[in-house]
This record gives C-alpha cells, sequence and structure tokens, in this order.
C-alpha cells in the first residue's frame, strides 16, 4: 500500500509517495474450532485503522506448512520445496511482525514454532509484537518462553505487548469484542512497533 500525500504550496501539487512498512499478522494454531481467529481478526482490524501499516495477516492453518522438511539449514536459504519458498518470499518481504499467540501447556503451540524454525535470515532485525490470549495467564507464560526463539531468530520483540486474560468472554458471535484497556494497549504496542521499525532497517542494509 502507497500513501500519496498532496502538497498545494506554490500553486502546484506535488506528489510524494510514503512506502508504509509492511506488518506481518501471524496466528499460532492450527486446530479446528480455534478462536484465537477472532482475536487475529480483530488486532488485523486495529492495525490497518492505525494507518501506519501495510497490514497482512498470515493464518497458518491456511498456509499449512507441513512440519519442517528442509535438507539444508535454513540459514544456506537452499529451499527445495515450493511451501518453503513461498514462506520465505512472504517473511522476507516483511518489516515487522505481531505473533497472535495462545498458550499450550504453559508454552507457546507447535505450528509458531515450526513456522519460525522454517526460515532463518528472512526474520533477522525486524520487531516483533505478541498479543497473546488465554485463561487466567492471558497467555504470558507462552510469551516468555517464545520470546528466547525469537531472539535466537535475531527478532526483536518489543517489551509492549498486549495479554488478554479470559479471551473467551469477548467473544461474541464469532468476534472478539475486547475492552477499553485491551484497545489502548494495542495502540501503544503499535506505536513502539513502528518506531522499531524504523530503527532496525539500518541493521538490514547490506
Amino acid at each position: 500500500m502507497v500513501r500519496v500525500l498532496l502538497d498545494n504550496d506554490d500553486n502546484h501539487l506535488q506528489l510524494q509517495k510514503y512506502q508504509m512498512n509492511k506488518l506481518k499478522i501471524i496466528t499460532s494454531t492450527t486446530r479446528p474450532e480455534r478462536k484465537g481467529v477472532f482475536v487475529a481478526d480483530w488486532i488485523k482490524n486495529v492495525a490497518i485503522t492505525f494507518g501506519k501499516f501495510d497490514v497482512e495477516l498470515l493464518d497458518l492453518a491456511v498456509i499449512n506448512l507441513p512440519l519442517m522438511d528442509e535438507p539444508n539449514h535454513p540459514r544456506l536459504q537452499q529451499y527445495t520445496h515450493e511451501h518453503t519458498k513461498k514462506w520465505s518470499a512472504i517473511i522476507n518481504e516483511a518489516d515487522a511482525f505481531i505473533i497472535v499467540l495462545s498458550e499450550y501447556n504453559f508454552s507457546f503451540p507447535a505450528p509458531i514454532k515450526n513456522a519460525l524454525d522454517y526460515l532463518l535470515n528472512e526474520w533477522k532485525y525486524k520487531p516483533a509484537g505478541i498479543v497473546s490470549y488465554g485463561g487466567i495467564s492471558g497467555g504470558l507464560r507462552s510469551t516468555q518462553m517464545l520470546k528466547q526463539v525469537l531472539t535466537a531468530l535475531s527478532i526483536m520483540p518489543i517489551m509492549e505487548a498486549v495479554s488478554i486474560p479470559f479471551f473467551n468472554k469477548y467473544i461474541r458471535e464469532d468476534k472478539f469484542v475486547p475492552e477499553e484497556i485491551v484497545i489502548k494497549s494495542a495502540h501503544v504496542m503499535l506505536t513502539e512497533l513502528e518506531r522499531w521499525c524504523e530503527a532496525l532497517k539500518t541493521m538490514r542494509i547490506k
């Protein structure tokens, strides 16, 4: 998405193209009847309304990556499967991520770990925000464990995050409708995510 700014100074129009940062929102679960997709749809719409990102939702259930099946180490980028090449291209073009994170047995779900493990260089020097959801902990245990994986891939997990305890009570007619404090947390996270986007771009210049 390109934002076009119009300037009427000196009785002429100057068109300036501002390339928006590409934000990929990634789900973490793939099971049937999962509820996290409602949270993912919500944060996608919040991010679009925020107006600073070109937003795309990546649903791992739709992308349907098999268990990591590449024979070569991801750092070599010598991919042999078409699904890996497509995943690589999608992640490579990103400037930032939001991971919509569930919690399974005090940890993160296998699908998000598998999706992360497929690649290496494509993730590097990009910030990630986390929107976690669950029961009483709001997915915080999962968040803390995932941060170790993100930093191993040179992803910068920002401190500002959204944690949603007892998220089920906010789902009404297949739509996630949170309290105002959750919405405010999302805006704080997006503001900081944009700042990190700009700061880390210098590290990706080859």
